[in-house]
This record gives C-alpha cells, sequence and structure tokens, in this order.
C-alpha cells in the first residue's frame, strides 16, 4: 500500500472512532431506525385500508412529510398507523426543536463574536486602524472622523484589549457602524483579523488599557509598527510615542508620523510662559476642523518642477483663496512607496557618478519632511504637497 493510501486510511480510521465515541451518533441512529419502524409500519397497516397508501413510497412520503412539516398528507385510519403517525408528529416537533435551538445558537455565538472583536473581519479595503485605548478615546474618535471626512464609521477598525469600554462607545448611533477587533495589536494573528494586509492607513496610540508602564506601552507601539510594515509595507503608520528615546526605532521601523506627546505638551507650556499667546496661536493652527488652520493641500501637476516663488505667486494671483501659502512638505505618503520612486529616479541618470551621488541622498531620504518658507527659486519635485494656513 502506498503511503498516499496509507495516510488516507489513517485519517479514516480516526475519523471513524470519533464518530463512535460521539453520543449524538447513536441519537441519530436511534432516530433513523424510529423512522423506518413507522415507515414499514404504516405500510403494511394502511394498505388494507381506504387511507390513500398503497406503497411503500406513499408511505416514505407520509413519513417525510409528517416529521419536517407536521402535517398528515394522508388521512391514516388503524390503530397501528395512527400511533406511527402521533411518534412521527412528536419526533417532528423534538427534531425542529433541536434544529432552530442550534441554529439560534450558532447566530447568537456569530453575533458575540463580533461583539466582543473575536470574528476575523471580511470586505474591507483602503480601511483605517485605530490601536490601542487610553481615556477620552471617544473624543480622539470624534476628531478623527471630524478631521478627516474622506473617512466613515464603517471603514474604521478598532484595535485594543478594552472590550467593555468599545461595546459603550459602539452603543451610541454615531459609532455603531465601527468595526472592532479584540486583542494586542502587536500581535500578527489579531492584525490579520483586522485585515491589515488591505488597510491604507493606521494610527498607534499610548495604549493604556491594561496596567502598563511608559516602557512596555512604547515597546509594544515599536513592536505593532514593525509588524504592521513587515505585512503591509504600503500602509500609512502614525504613531505616539511617550519617551523621545524610542524615536530612533520608529524611524528604523519606517514609520511615517511620529507623534512625541509630552514633548509637544511640554513645548506649549514653555511657550505659554512667554507671556505671547503662542499657546492661543498653537491651538487655532491645530484646529480639529478639517477646513481652518494647518491645511496640506496638493500641488497642481503644472507646477511640478517650477520653483516655490512661481505656485505662491500663483495663489496671491488668486486672491490667497485656499489660504497663507507657509510652505512645503517632501516626499509625502508612504515611505517604502517614496523609496521605490527615488531609486527608479536616480537609476535613470547614465553617470555613474550622479547614480551613486543619487543612491546617498536616498539612503537619507525621509518621508513627510516639512520645508517652511523656502527660498523661492526651490524647486518643487513630485509627491510634495503645500503647506497652507486658512482661517
Amino acid at each position: 500500500m502506498s503511503k498516499k493510501k496509507q495516510g488516507s486510511f489513517k485519517r479514516f480510521k480516526r475519523a471513524l472512532k470519533y464518530t463512535l465515541k460521539n453520543p449524538l451518533t447513536y441519537i441519530w441512529f436511534l432516530i433513523f431506525i424510529i423512522l423506518a419502524v413507522a415507515t414499514v409500519i404504516v405500510f403494511f397497516s394502511e394498505t388494507k385500508t381506504e387511507s390513500g397508501i398503497q406503497t411503500m413510497f406513499d408511505s416514505v412520503w407520509f413519513t417525510l412529510v409528517a416529521v419536517f412539516a407536521a402535517y398528515f398528507d394522508y388521512c391514516v385510519k388503524s390503530v397501528p398507523g395512527r400511533m406511527s403517525a402521533l411518534v412521527l408528529l412528536v419526533l417532528g416537533m423534538l427534531l425542529f426543536s433541536a434544529v432552530t435551538g442550534k441554529l439560534a445558537s450558532y447566530f447568537m455565538d456569530l453575533q458575540m463574536k463580533k461583539n466582543k472583536g473575536l470574528k476575523k473581519l471580511k470586505n474591507l479595503k483602503g480601511h483605517f486602524l485605530l490601536c490601542g485605548w487610553r481615556p477620552g478615546f471617544e473624543k480622539i474618535l470624534d476628531t478623527v472622523l471630524t478631521t478627516n471626512p474622506d473617512i466613515t464609521p464603517d471603514m474604521v477598525v478598532l484595535i485594543n484589549d478594552a472590550a467593555e469600554q468599545i461595546e459603550q462607545i459602539r452603543s451610541q448611533p454615531r459609532f455603531k457602524e465601527l468595526n472592532y477587533v479584540s486583542g494586542d495589536f502587536a500581535d500578527e494573528a489579531v492584525l490579520k483579523r483586522a485585515l491589515i494586509d488591505t488597510a491604507e492607513r493606521a494610527l498607534v496610540i499610548c495604549d493604556r488599557s491594561k496596567k502598563y508602564s511608559d516602557l512596555e506601552i512604547d515597546s509594544r507601539t515599536v513592536l505593532a509598527v514593525l509588524t504592521m510594515e513587515n505585512l503591509n509595507p504600503g500602509i500609512y503608520v502614525a504613531a505616539e510615542l511617550i519617551d523621545a528615546k524610542f524615536q530612533k526605532h520608529l524611524e528604523m521601523a519606517h514609520c511615517d508620523e511620529i507623534i512625541l506627546t509630552q514633548d509637544y505638551e511640554h513645548s506649549l507650556l514653555a511657550t505659554a510662559s512667554s507671556g505671547m499667546g503662542y499657546s492661543n496661536v498653537i491651538r487655532a493652527l491645530i484646529s480639529d476642523d478639517a477646513d481652518t488652520g494647518i491645511i496640506i493641500e496638493d500641488i497642481p501637476s503644472s507646477f511640478i518642477g517650477k520653483t516655490y516663488g512661481e505656485y505662491e505667486t500663483h495663489l496671491e494671483q488668486n486672491g490667497n483663496k485656499g489660504g497663507v501659502l507657509v510652505g512645503l512638505l517632501l516626499n509625502t505618503g508612504n515611505f517604502h512607496q517614496r523609496r521605490k520612486d527615488a531609486l527608479r529616479e536616480a537609476q535613470k541618470n547614465p553617470d555613474i557618478k550622479s547614480i551613486v551621488d543619487n543612491l546617498k541622498k536616498v539612503k537619507t531620504l525621509k518621508s513627510n519632511e516639512p520645508v517652511l518658507t523656502p527660498e523661492p527659486g526651490f524647486v518643487i519635485q513630485k509627491n510634495t504637497k503645500a503647506i497652507l494656513v486658512r482661517g
């Protein structure tokens, strides 16, 4: 016997052994015997009456209709036939109750898994992952949806271990369409349940869902970004850090945006101490409103290759309707994609020395690099966006 046939035979033996050990096997076997006996009794007793049952097929049909539809297609006349019909009717009711109970239990289990974030998501593409939880999370959600008009609640996937808090948030009408995946957002299996491979953007916030130390929080953030970039190099990842010493690790993981919350807080406090009202200005610039404050907008393709001064003059001639130009954001978008584009451009030059120089520039490439008020002669390259201030 070949190894393939031996393997198939062993699998069959294991399946048979499991089936024979299962009590349900004997229950179904008993039900089959009852149905067969009742069918035979109806056939032998009713063919002698005027019930209309003349063949074994009529008897089988009578049994099937009585069990599955709780209806008698023929009116049995004999006492044995009526006793058998009663048994079939009761058996049908029991089977119906068992099947409906099993189905209800199955759908309830599916719903509970969905509510608790234990079910793998389906049919999501280009969605937004929000990883972690902390007090004030509802405000963060509100701000994310307000400042990103292109993101609807059904496109947001929350990943954290705060199932109870998320359940309360999702009970609100405006958040009921949010998707939720329960688990550690640094775990590959959890990220796959959230369909990381088709996600477009991700935001990792400092996770306070458990009693983590600041060191553990930042370590998990770095691990999560590394895992995300490994599973989906094309995803745009922004991550929040507590301690600036982890910034280098995130840069090595090619995180597209790094938010140093405590450093920003310290800077804000320092500017407020000057008594010049800087904090009010900063608050206005980072407004939650998507149409005011600092605005990042695309530059028309006709200005790619032209100078900053030419583009600034163009906006002034149009009355600065979109806002006042204050700078440029270079190499926007996903780091891996920008690096591929830069490598492709660097290799186009036939001069070997130029290629080497360009490759050195690629090595030091920074994504989403802001340049405020550059010289008028600064040349606008591809993947550059305008930084505007709009009131």
